[in-house]
């Protein structure tokens, strides 16, 4: 049997002691003593993700921590064993460090435990078997079905999104540079903004000017159909349009001025039919 926690300190109170002296009198130094103790517990369990992520010094920290949140939080009164109870609050905390301050990507805590036990199952039966274990060897061997062990394998593999700086291989089987494979600006978003615009000053123009920008911007017509369409000559569908491009800069940039009027208001008369 394991020898118990408190007969590695020289003449030791007894456990019962130091618990009483420390929920009854809230005594630092017995509560010292009791994680003098218990650190190898603590260890222990550090040790299970050791070399997972983070290094060993690491884990044992947060243990500690988990371990001194256990016996503050330890009623001796109810009679239950305090390993059996402080077990789950170092493991929380150690789980807690790895979903919070390691992993970029969080992911949900079922496929976390999962992870955990298929990586702990990958070292033994690595081991067993001198080489890495397959899928269907993790599932048999974890009694669960393989789509979660392939879900877990892949969790594990993106729980850190990729640098944009870490090179990738090209085609030819190379290592492409990150500017050959990260996307650049698209040119959608230019055309958000020019088709907000648009929305804005195109209620400012009156009929004739709309219909002159439809029929030269979006059916693409030539300036000569533009004024046999509108029954004018090319020269006045030309002036029109230079000055209602003109308009549209002004509004565009916060010209309140009326919708009509001015020369161009004058200009419209050249349109009739």
């Amino acid at each position: 049997m394991p020898e118990h926690p408190l007969a590695s300190l020289s003449h030791p109170p007894t456990e019962a002691c130091l618990w009483r002296r420390f929920t009854e009198r809230r005594d630092l130094a017995a509560r010292d003593a009791l994680v003098d103790a218990y650190m190898p517990l603590a260890r222990r369990m550090a040790s299970r993700y050791a070399g997972v992520s983070e290094p060993y010094d690491d884990l044992v920290q947060v243990a500690s921590l988990g371990l001194v949140k256990a016996i503050d939080r330890f009623d001796p009164s109810r009679g239950t064993p305090f390993a059996g109870f402080a077990k789950p609050t170092i493991l929380g905390e150690l789980k807690r460090h790895f979903r919070d301050r390691v992993w970029t990507i969080r992911v949900p805590r079922g496929i976390h435990d999962t992870m955990a036990r298929v990586e702990r199952a990958t070292e033994r039966l690595s081991s067993e078997l001198s080489r890495p274990p397959s899928v269907e060897e993790l599932s048999r061997h974890l009694k669960i079905e393989p789509p979660d062990v392939l879900e877990a394998l892949e969790a594990g593999r993106n729980r850190r999104p990729l640098s944009l700086e870490a090179p990738v291989l090209a085609e030819d089987g190379g290592e492409a540079a990150p500017p050959d494979w990260v996307g650049g600006e698209d040119p959608g978003y230019q055309l958000v903004e020019d088709r907000m615009t648009l929305e804005r000053v195109l209620p400012r123009l009156d009929a004739r000017e709309r219909e002159i920008l439809r029929l030269r911007f979006i059916d693409e017509l030539p300036q000569s159909q533009v004024a046999a369409r509108l029954g004018c000559s090319q020269m006045q569908v030309s002036r029109r349009l230079r000055q209602t491009l003109q308009r549209l800069r002004r509004i565009g940039e916060g010209d309140s001025s009326p919708a009509h009027g001015g020369p161009m208001g004058h200009e419209s008369t050249h349109f009739s039919r």
